[in-house]
C-alpha cells in the first residue's frame, strides 16, 4: 500500500480523555486485595497522564502495591543517534519517579521500553542502554504490531505489514533472551498468528499478550464485537499451548474494541464493565489458566471510559468466582513472575 493510500484510510482517533462530568464513583470492592498494575502510561496525550495523576488514582482505595509501565512513544531524547532516542523514555520514567519521591510508591517498579528490533544484531546497543538506564527496573521491550487494512489508528507510527515475521526483527528478537528481557506483543485479533509463530520460534523469550490479543470492534467487525470474538478464539487456544506466553486482561476502553460507553450521558459502573467484558477474559483465563493471566489498567487510555477504581472493581467482580490462589495470581502474582517483580518490596 503506498503512502497516498494510506492516507485515506479512515482513522480511529484517540479522543481527548477527560474526567466525565457525570463520573461514576464507586467504594474499592476487597481493598485489601494486593494489585500490581503491569501495564500503563505516561504521556501528554489521552488528556494528559503523568506520575502524579496515578499515585493519586493508586491511592484512591485499591491496595495497587506497585506498577509495570509500558512505552507509548513518550519523552523520547532530542539528539544523538537516532536508534538510542527511545532511551529518553526510560530516562525519563527513572527522573519522574525520582523527582516524586516517597509519593511514586512502586509506580514502575518495572519499565518496559521500545527498540526497533530490525536493527538486528545491532539492537545489542540499544538495549544495554535501556538496562542502564532502568537501573534495575528495565524488563523488556514493546515493538507494536498492530496494523489493519481498514483503518489507522493509535499514537504511535503504525508498524509495517508482517512485521512480527520480518528475518531482521526475529534476528533482533532472538537477542531479547540473552539480556533477560521480555516482549510485549500488541496486535489486532486477525494478526494472532503472527504470536503464535513468535511464540514458537523463540520459545526462551517471555512473551505477553497485550490487551487479550487486540480483538477488534471497528471497521469491518463494527457492530460484530461477538463475530471477532469467535474468530479470535482457536488463535488463542493455539497460542495458550505456548508456555513462555501470558496474557493480559484490560485495555477493552481503546477505541478499537468499539465499546462506546465514552459516549453514553452516564458512564459505566463496574457491574455493566464487568458484564461487557466478561466474555474476553473468562475464555483467556480458562485457556491459559489465572497463573498465566494478569489484570491490567492501560491507563490513561483506559480512562475514557472509567475512573481507576471502577475499573479494578470490574475486573474484581469477574474474578469473584476465582479460588484464593487464582486471584492472587491474576491480580499480582502472574505480573510479579513475568515482570520479575517482588511484591514485599513494595507493599510495606
Amino acid at each position: 500500500m503506498s503512502e497516498l493510500e494510506e492516507d485515506a484510510l479512515p482513522v480511529i482517533a484517540h479522543r481527548p480523555v477527560t474526567k466525565h462530568a457525570g463520573a461514576v464513583t464507586e467504594t474499592a470492592l476487597d481493598p485489601d486485595l494486593p494489585i500490581i498494575d503491569p501495564h500503563h502510561h505516561f504521556s501528554e496525550h489521552w488528556g494528559g497522564y503523568l506520575v502524579g495523576d496515578l499515585a493519586k488514582d493508586m491511592a484512591a482505595g485499591h491496595a495497587v502495591a506497585a506498577t509495570v509501565y509500558i512505552q507509548c512513544g513518550h519523552a523520547y531524547r532530542t539528539g544523538g543517534p537516532d536508534h538510542l532516542k527511545p532511551v529518553g523514555e526510560t530516562e525519563y520514567v527513572i527522573e519522574q519517579t525520582a523527582a516524586a519521591g516517597k509519593g511514586a510508591g512502586g509506580i514502575a517498579a518495572g519499565i518496559v521500553g521500545y527498540a526497533d528490533l530490525r536493527l538486528g544484531e545491532r539492537i545489542g546497543e540499544v538495549l544495554a542502554a535501556h538496562v542502564e538506564a532502568g537501573q534495575g527496573r528495565f524488563k523488556g521491550i514493546r515493538q507494536s504490531g498492530a496494523r489493519h487494512a481498514a483503518f489507522k489508528h493509535g499514537v504511535l507510527p503504525r508498524p509495517p505489514k508482517g512485521l512480527y515475521g520480518d528475518p531482521a526483527f526475529r534476528q533482533g528478537y532472538a537477542t531479547l533472551a540473552q539480556h533477560g528481557l521480555s516482549f510485549d506483543a500488541w496486535i489486532y485479533h486477525p494478526q494472532i498468528e503472527e504470536v503464535i509463530s513468535l511464540a514458537q520460534a523463540f520459545p526462551d523469550v517471555p512473551l505477553i499478550l497485550d490487551h487479550v490479543g487486540g480483538v477488534l470492534g471497528v471497521g469491518p467487525y463494527q457492530n460484530d464485537r461477538a463475530g471477532a470474538l469467535k474468530e479470535v478464539l482457536p488463535g488463542l487456544r493455539r497460542l495458550a499451548a505456548c508456555p513462555n506466553v501470558r496474557v493480559k486482561l484490560g485495555g477493552l476502553g481503546t477505541a478499537t474494541f468499539g465499546f462506546d460507553f465514552d459516549e453514553l450521558d452516564r458512564p459505566p459502573g463496574s457491574a455493566e464493565l464487568a458484564a461487557a467484558w466478561r466474555p474476553y477474559f473468562e475464555p483467556c483465563i480458562e485457556m491459559f489458566g489465572a497463573q498465566r493471566c494478569m489484570f491490567e489498567s492501560n491507563f490513561p487510555v483506559d480512562r475514557r471510559v472509567a475512573e481507576y477504581v471502577v475499573l479494578w472493581n470490574a475486573f474484581k467482580r469477574i474474578a469473584a468466582s476465582a479460588t484464593p490462589d487464582e486471584r492472587s495470581a491474576l491480580f499480582h502474582g502472574t505480573a510479579a513472575a513475568t515482570y520479575k517483580l517482588t511484591l514485599g518490596d513494595f507493599s510495606a
